[in-house]
């Protein structure tokens, strides 16, 4: 075998290992609080769909006060007024949501997955199925 091809065949080893943890991950159940919660109070009135934000995610990975005092989201669900305009600006989900830390707000299907006529509120318990079963 010549370096080139023992250099290939050790990074598809190597993407192969990367992509069985990726689908290890998928199967065991989430675990965090508060499930998901659908934002439906101006979408479908703006034409789009609602908005799925996983809380259950974004919990699972950071601790309550990244969000809830360092972006200024209020504790409860329903009393943040986040418009389209706030996350392009950078404000709310955009200071992550950049296109650089992570996907950025041209990415619409991404949040407005849900399904019309889904009314705001929280859904799911202390686990749940994760996005697309919407």
């Amino acid at each position: 075998m010549n370096g080139a091809h023992r250099s290939r065949h050790a990074l598809l080893r190597l993407l192969c290992g990367i992509l069985a943890l990726w689908l290890a991950a998928l199967c065991m159940p989430a675990q965090a609080e508060y499930a998901d919660v659908v934002l439906n109070r101006r979408a479908e009135k703006e034409g789009v769909r609602p908005v799925v934000f996983p809380h259950w995610f974004h919990r699972m990975r950071f601790r309550c006060k990244v969000c809830h005092s360092e972006l200024g989201f209020k504790m409860r669900a329903g009393s943040n007024d986040v418009t389209m305009v706030d996350i392009i600006d950078g404000k709310f989900c955009g200071m992550c949501h950049n296109d650089r830390i992570a996907w950025g707000p041209a990415n619409c299907d991404l949040c407005h997955s849900g399904l019309p006529g889904l009314k705001p509120g929280i859904y799911g318990g202390a686990s749940t199925a994760g996005p697309g079963r919407w």
